[in-house]
């Protein structure tokens, strides 16, 4: 085959190949969402998320993961950690609200993944190694695994870094509201099908246990569901009596058949919108 032909075969790769994927550029934003296919961090300028001191009754573990992150985004070492537990209690809520309150004074970068990008992990983790001077905290919302679901074998890579190790620069942050990450039924299925039940079981199970932090969300009471519509109404300048806010307040939660901080801001959403306000 003679040069020129060679030449024209090369030119015809290069034209059908895709482009080499930008370094990143992440002074543009302080939070990203990952994307695969191709490969990218998409800056998200305005993350929606509700102030700190408005996540009433969850403070235990606020000031836990509080404190974690600010020793993270100082250089020091920090535990990553899984916020499990009751639905719409603010386990999401409260990692966005941490970075919000930290990014601006020690410039914590927060970057979004998919449960089903897990698998894509390992790329993301090596741009992340070569921004040595930022800090990352790796957010993945609602995380649950089926029985044939392999994509826990990829958030190991993240929990234990294999032999190259986790980039000191990033932590995990995970929410789910399963404590195990998997549903009771599935683990009753594998003791009770397994060659060697504990062993299938534990290879799943102890994917939790990697996490240093565990923070458990639990249902509010009713003092705190109207502390948290109270609080939601003082920041927004939205006036209603006390009376008045409890009996509607309360009617809300009956009618959706249970009381958390998701209901107690839908109540407020239309209470707002109801007296004028724009949120």
């Amino acid at each position: 085959m003679t040069d020129d032909a060679l030449n024209r075969i090369a030119d015809a790769l290069e034209r059908v190949s895709p482009p080499a994927s930008a370094a990143p550029d992440f002074a543009s934003a302080s939070a990203f969402l990952w994307h695969v296919e191709p490969d990218r961090l998409q800056p998200v300028p305005d993350v929606k998320r509700v102030e700190l001191d408005l996540l009433i009754g969850i403070d235990r573990a606020r000031d836990t993961l509080l404190a974690n992150t600010q020793q993270f985004a100082d250089g020091f070492a920090a535990n990553n950690a899984l916020l499990w537990g009751s639905r719409g209690m603010g386990k999401s809520s409260l990692v966005k609200a941490i970075h919000g309150a930290l990014s601006e004074t020690t410039g914590l970068k927060l970057i979004e993944l998919q449960r089903e990008d897990l698998p894509s992990v390992g790329r993301l983790l090596t741009l992340l190694r070569d921004a040595p001077d930022l800090r990352f905290i790796l957010f993945c919302d609602d995380l649950s695994f089926s029985h044939d679901d392999e994509h826990y074998k990829s958030l190991k890579a993240v929990l234990d870094g294999g032999i190259e190790g986790r980039p000191e620069n990033v932590i995990l942050y995970a929410t789910s509201n399963r404590r195990h990450l998997m549903p009771r039924d599935m683990i009753e299925n594998e003791r009770g099908s397994a060659i060697n039940p504990s062993e299938a079981v534990e290879e799943k199970v102890s994917l939790s246990d990697r996490f240093g932090l565990w923070l458990g969300f639990h249902p509010c009471d009713q003092d705190q569901y109207l502390a948290m519509i109270r609080g939601y109404c003082d920041a927004h300048g939205v006036k209603i009596d006390d009376d008045t806010l409890r009996a509607e307040a309360i009617e809300w939660q009956q009618t959706r058949g249970s009381r958390s901080g998701r209901v107690a801001w839908q109540y407020f959403t239309d209470l707002a919108g109801r007296k004028g306000v724009a949120l």
